[in-house]
């Protein structure tokens, strides 16, 4: 198994921020695609939509855990076969006025190319997230930076 890791800090003082935006519908929208719906709570289901040249597509999570200031992990229960059964996580750490945030996407069966994709897909997203707590703006889908030919 391989898997996506990623850091970025955040400006905040607190991670409430940071953790509002990733267990609200208005925050996921505010930084990953403007098409989130669902259910929030720990057992509920995420769906997030994206606009692609091939029509609407994305994915599904399971809200596996969600720990106020500190985690939140889901798991990926529809979408591209690749991301079916991993599993995302967020950890969240306060230090001198920064939010550290540790993102992974863990379980992928190998390092495909579409990997490589997503990976730097996270980047850009997670970019937003930050933006969007330090300013209150981020660039989710369909604002997004476009990163290839794909979309």
């Amino acid at each position: 198994m391989v898997d996506i890791l990623h850091r970025v800090a955040v400006r905040s003082a607190s991670p409430d921020g940071v953790y509002a935006a990733l267990t609200t519908l208005d925050g996921l929208a505010g930084w990953w695609t403007q098409d989130t719906t669902g259910d929030v709570a720990p057992g509920g289901v995420i769906r997030f939509r994206f606009e692609t040249a091939n029509g609407p597509d994305g994915f599904d999570m399971l809200v596996k855990e969600a720990v106020p200031g500190q985690r939140v992990l889901w798991e990926v229960v529809d979408g591209p076969a690749e991301w079916i059964g991993t599993h995302v996580g967020f950890d969240l750490a306060q230090s001198d006025g920064w939010t550290e945030v540790l993102f992974r996407h863990l379980g992928w069966a190998e390092p495909v190319e579409f990997m490589h994709h997503c990976s730097t897909k996270w980047a850009v997203f997670l970019m937003s997230l930050k933006e969007l707590v330090e300013t209150g703006a981020g660039r989710p889908a369909p604002r997004d930076v476009k990163i290839d030919n794909w979309n």
